[in-house]
């Protein structure tokens, strides 16, 4: 006698809920040899599913020992029973376990995808077997548009999609009208003809007929077995078509279309779950760009000021300026002996205070600082209009002046002042030029409103002090800029007497410390965006927790065909993943756009690559963590009770 194909010996099924144990099979041994007929026949509640689907490797018995071909099936593990169910078994469902968003064509391909077989081989092989069981024309059509013996005819199909050895089917004419029922028992057994086990489970004597060994079981037990019917061998099996073996490319491909089925199969979820990743996405792009603008717009508008320039202040550092002046320490002279120190192309005086000027019936207030010829140099500050003040100017105390833009427009409107004479706390100035438009500093004051007269002048005439505000020095090397700095303040501090009663900042550093100060800015915006796109990723989870909910049959559906858990693992991660991936997209085109038109509307916007990558991968990521524990809950159902979910 050869090995039997299938092999029970003493096989019970206790199913324990708490404290409460149900036996369901007490027992049973049997064996059944290759290419046989047989029908298990008992009434509702026998234990003949369960029987069946210990046979498939669905389930796993309490006690006892399964051998299939003489080896023990409590070996392997449960990658190992599913290439048994994908390459040996194939399930004829009473139900027909068909998944509904799929076409007739796409259910019966289901074993194969998880055979690896390429999705062309597939596909043909799929039409063709659907095209000789009479369903050519019913291809595309899903199973709510197919009949009763049309959907069992397509769960046929499937379970022959990747040649099964051994067919068990689960009350194959159960559901299905008189004719319907004959068709499907005449396939079966054109297809036991064909080399094919055929395992039918049955309450119907006249189903069990068909077989050619009846197996009869009664409260878990069997209580008698015909034998064969037949003394002939079986029919030599034909043999499987070969076909190459798709790859991992292959296998997330083929994930990536059945996520894409199932997402647009539940579209308005999908669109609800998208809108968390679509405003957490564009929330990370607009904040990061707005972030990024205000960073740049600062730093220029500083840099505009002059990146190599060292600003020398009365006050001795880390003290403010005294109310008796005593902090007022620098002079013109101070002024002159740093201009002679190496690596300074200008040290330009500043003094400054308020005035009120008239031109015709306009008053208007606004500050005066008396300079040297330098400052535009300086400055980077060059005259629009006219000429600045000149060494003459200063040497002859000239009452002549050059204005800011917001003067102009305050004073003069249209017209041309050049030429023109202002009164400046009553002293009469001739305008000789009109400065650049210059903007607001950093901190918001306007550059443009401002009055520049000669040092001389302005201090005799108009401010009434000798001393200075401030020294601004023009490094000639920025490289050397530190170098310069403590030349400078050794120069000061020798002609102060050895007191240090000045403070020096680095334009450069400063720079450097809004910039820091902006970045910091920048990251606070870019977390609280964060918390958008944390927030739909809680929703992405939830979704794919409902999808494992919703779809447990098909996980059980796909589990019988022959998944591994790695393949249930990535299906539904995948889902996620694309979830995410198309919500990035979309909100990054949408942050975009959302920032431009900010942009347009006058806010300070930077777009770089940056945000964007770090956004749509935030995203992706997103659809990796939050779907993985989806994922693995629907990977570790159990395949009985997956397939027995409502």
């Amino acid at each position: 006698m050869n090995t039997p194909l299938i092999e029970l010996r003493d096989i019970s099924r206790t199913y324990r809920n708490g404290e409460l144990a149900t036996t369901v099979l007490t027992d049973v041994s049997l064996s059944i040899q290759p290419g046989e007929f047989v029908a298990i026949m008992g009434a509702s509640g026998s234990g003949k599913s369960t029987l069946m689907n210990i046979l498939g490797c669905l389930d796993k018995p309490s006690t006892g020992q399964y051998l299939f071909q003489g080896r023990d099936i409590a070996q392997l593990d449960k990658d190992a029973l599913a290439s048994l169910r994908r390459e040996t078994f194939g399930f004829i469902f009473q139900s027909y376990n068909l998944i509904p968003s799929a076409s007739a064509t796409e259910n019966v391909e289901v074993p194969a995808i998880y055979a690896g077989m390429p999705r062309e081989a597939r596909h043909r092989r799929a039409e063709r077997l659907l095209t000789e069981l009479g369903l050519g024309e019913r291809l595309r059509n899903r199973p709510s548009q197919l009949s009763g013996g049309q959907q069992q005819r397509v769960s046929i199909a499937r379970a022959l999609m990747n040649d099964a050895r051994v067919l068990l089917a689960d009350e194959p004419t159960g559901a299905l009208d008189s004719q319907s029922g004959k068709d499907v028992l005449a396939l079966l057994k054109q297809l036991h003809e064909r080399g094919k086990t055929v395992i039918v489970i049955t309450h119907d004597p006249k189903v069990a007929a068909h077989a050619d060994r009846l197996i009869e079981i009664a409260d878990g037990q069997i209580i008698a077995d015909s034998g064969s019917r037949s003394e002939q061998p079986a029919a030599p099996q034909s043999p499987a078509e070969e076909h190459p073996i798709r790859g991992l490319l292959g296998d997330t491909l083929e994930a990536v279309r059945m996520a894409l089925r199932a997402l647009r199969a539940n579209l308005f979820r999908t669109v609800l779950t998208l809108l968390g990743i679509v405003i957490g996405v564009a929330s990370v792009v607009v904040m990061l760009a707005v972030g990024n603008g205000a960073q740049k717009e600062v730093v220029d508008r500083i840099s505009a000021m002059g990146t190599n320039l060292l600003l020398v202040r009365p006050g001795a550092p880390n003290t403010r300026r005294s109310v008796d002046g005593s902090t007022n320490t620098l002079m013109p002279e101070d002024a002159e002996l740093v201009a002679q120190v190496d690596n300074v192309r200008a040290a330009v005086p500043e003094m400054s205070g308020r005035a009120t000027l008239r031109f015709g019936n306009t008053d208007y207030q606004t500050s005066v600082t008396a300079t040297s010829p330098d400052l535009p140099l300086a400055r980077s500050w060059p005259v629009a209009n006219g000429v600045f003040l000149d060494q003459q100017d200063n040497a002859r105390y000239a009452a002549v002046t050059v204005l800011g833009q917001t003067v102009v427009n305050n004073l003069f409107g249209d017209q041309d002042p050049l030429g023109d004479y202002v009164l400046i706390n009553n002293v009469p100035f001739q305008v000789i030029g009109v400065m650049s438009e210059r903007g607001a500093t950093p901190w918001g004051s306007d550059q443009d409103d401002v009055v520049l007269v000669p040092l001389n002048t302005g201090s005799l005439r108009l401010i009434g002090q000798r001393h200075l505000n401030t020294i601004t020095v023009m490094v000639d090397d920025l490289g050397l800029a530190d170098q310069t700095q403590e030349a400078v303040r050794q120069t000061l501090i020798q002609a102060h007497a050895g007191v240090e009663d000045f403070q020096i900042r680095n334009m450069a550093s400063l720079i450097d410390n809004v910039a820091q100060t902006q970045n910091t800015f920048t990251v606070l915006l870019g977390s609280i965006a964060a918390i958008s796109l944390l927030v739909g990723g809680i929703g992405v989870m939830n979704i794919m927790l409902v999808n494992v909910t919703e779809r447990t049959r098909e996980i059980g559906i796909r589990m019988a065909t022959g998944a591994r858990t790695r393949n249930i693992l990535q299906q539904f991660i995948v889902e996620a993943m694309v979830v995410s991936a198309i919500g990035g997209a979309l909100g990054v085109l949408f942050g975009l756009a959302f920032a431009a038109g900010l942009q347009a509307l006058g806010t300070a916007i930077q777009f770089t690559s940056g945000p964007v990558i770090l956004a749509f991968a935030c995203a992706f990521a997103t659809g990796l963590i939050f779907g993985f524990m989806p994922a693995r809950k629907a990977a570790h159902l159990d395949p009985v009770v997956a397939l027995n979910a409502d």
